[in-house]
């Protein structure tokens, strides 16, 4: 009786523990930003872990997502907070899964970094093409680990989050065991700081790497931002008043500016774009900037589907070029299994799906080849990967995040931007109808950026460049490499412990 007491009593205490690590762990993100926090709810998840059955971790990994995501993904309730539940539970089995993978004793380090890592990488992609949002990654932006997107782009911040997180926990259990076993104190310290120093050196490797070259042109660039009232839906405004505020917006861009920016759907049409008065409207600011102009646009495809597409105009006023939206917003732009969803919940909000992009979202303009982010596709690196593969000079994110009242989503978007900027050595244009609208330097820095809600043409230069980054170059397989050779080798070290004590 008084063991099972004592083992309910430390699985509720590893319970707590991993959840004030999660909740410590959510202060990193986005629009909070105190980026150390990160590392340490990272580290109390490590130590509420440690030496428990595989049940326990699991179940203390789980509630370190929660403690994770119920504040990182809060800007989900705004929506349906049934359906914001359901993610935010799915989202914290990744770090349950996690949790089960690590191993007690002495494989514990190698098998948590491994771990934790694989499940980052799978989460941001699976399911439903991944959810990034709420990451831990995304606390990173103002730290010392963002030039580490050069060399492994988000996931690759994971490893390093969870390798410091690491260090910290060996150097606190030292200084706990001090007073026991000097030795073997002084041991794990060495041990702790030996993997902060590998943070350290991958950190400056990172900043030291090629970041995509010198620039090759200056452009001089306007990101327009209409404004008006958040926590709006499409179906609460007329789509007609969100074009005539960009409209006004854009009055305000000078002649001569090479490349304005309009933010994605600020032309919502219920017919054809071509031959429409908005075409004629936006043709005529292009022809009065003597800019490339590029304006986000949706428009119906056939009866239950439509287009979400960038489109592109000329000096002159012509259309040059198009391209469709690749990676959609679940439950926002298309409903997966809507027959089954639609017996359970209201869909008037997604009437219709958007149709899937399938050619490269890059267009080749007077102000340089631009590759297209639409939105959500800025949270993935497979799509900037494919941009400035196939040429992408400068990365331009166009996006709506009106829907969301508070700061979050922008702010994370924002942050998600910082990443893409830093990993693939682009500068980057950000678009949005009431904010943020933004230009981002290829090393993540925020040069510029809006106040929410606020009409205003944001202007500035950017430059372009050709050079590639490590991580472009080489992609995710070498961490997948990596963080599998970890927890293979945390599993051999715990089960040559078990075996050798048996």
């Amino acid at each position: 009786m008084m063991l099972s007491r004592l083992a309910r009593s430390v699985t509720v205490a590893s319970l707590l523990a991993g959840l004030l690590g999660g909740i410590v762990a959510s202060m990193s993100l986005p629009p909070f930003g105190f980026w150390p926090v990160g590392i340490l709810g990272v580290a109390m998840l490590l130590l509420a872990c440690e030496e428990h059955a595989i049940s326990r971790r699991s179940l203390t990994g789980f509630a370190f997502g929660l403690g994770l995501f119920v504040p990182g993904l809060w800007w989900a309730q705004h929506f349906n907070w049934y359906g914001a539940l359901v993610l935010m539970g799915i989202e914290a089995l990744f770090f349950a899964a996690a949790g089960a993978a690590m191993t007690p004793g002495r494989g514990r380090t190698l098998s948590a970094i491994g771990a934790l890592t694989l499940a980052e990488l799978l989460r941001e992609r699976w399911p439903l093409g991944g959810l990034p949002i709420g990451g831990l990654p995304l606390g990173q932006t103002n730290g010392p680990l963002l030039d580490i997107a050069r060399l492994g782009g988000p996931v690759g911040i994971m490893m390093a989050i969870v390798v410091a997180a690491a260090g910290a926990r060996i150097l606190s259990t030292s200084l706990a065991a001090r007073a026991g076993n000097g030795s073997d104190a002084a041991r794990r310290a060495v041990h702790g700081l030996g993997l902060l120093g590998v943070v350290v050196v991958v950190g400056l490797t990172g900043f030291l790497s090629p970041s995509g070259g010198t620039p090759t042109r200056l452009v001089a660039t306007a990101a327009v931002q209409g404004g008006g009232e958040r926590g709006t839906s499409a179906q609460q405004v007329d789509p007609a008043s969100v074009t005539d505020a960009t409209l006004r917006a854009t009055e305000a861009v000078p002649p001569g500016t090479a490349l304005t920016v309009l933010p994605e759907d600020v032309v919502g049409l219920s017919t054809r774009f071509a031959g429409s008065p908005e075409q004629a409207a936006l043709s005529t600011q292009a022809r009065r900037i003597s800019t490339t102009l590029l304006a986000g646009v949706t428009t119906p495809h056939g009866v239950s589907q439509f287009d979400n597409f960038v489109v592109a105009f000329d000096a002159e006023g012509q259309v040059t070029g198009r391209v469709l939206k690749v990676h959609r917003v679940p439950f926002g732009e298309y409903v997966p299994a809507r027959g089954l969803f639609s017996r359970v919940a209201d869909l008037s909000g997604v009437a219709r799906d958007a149709t899937v992009g399938t050619g490269h979202e890059v267009l080749t303009t007077a102000a340089g080849r631009l590759g297209i982010l639409i939105s959500f596709e800025v949270f993935f690196s497979d799509r900037s990967a494919d941009v400035v593969h196939h040429g992408a000079e400068l990365l331009v994110v166009p996006t709506n995040t009106t829907s969301y009242p508070s700061a979050q989503m922008p702010a994370q978007e924002l942050a998600a931007a910082q990443i893409q900027a830093v990993e693939r050595g682009r500068d980057l244009v950000q678009a949005s109808p009431t904010g943020y609208s933004a230009f981002i330097s290829n090393d993540g820095v925020v040069t510029s950026r809006t106040a929410l809600s606020k009409q205003v043409a944001l202007l500035g230069t950017v430059a372009l460049r050709d050079g590639d980054t490590a991580y472009t170059r080489c992609g995710d397989l070498p961490l997948i490499i990596v963080a599998a050779a970890c927890l293979l080798a945390g599993q051999v070290r715990a089960r040559r412990k078990t075996q050798s004590s048996s």
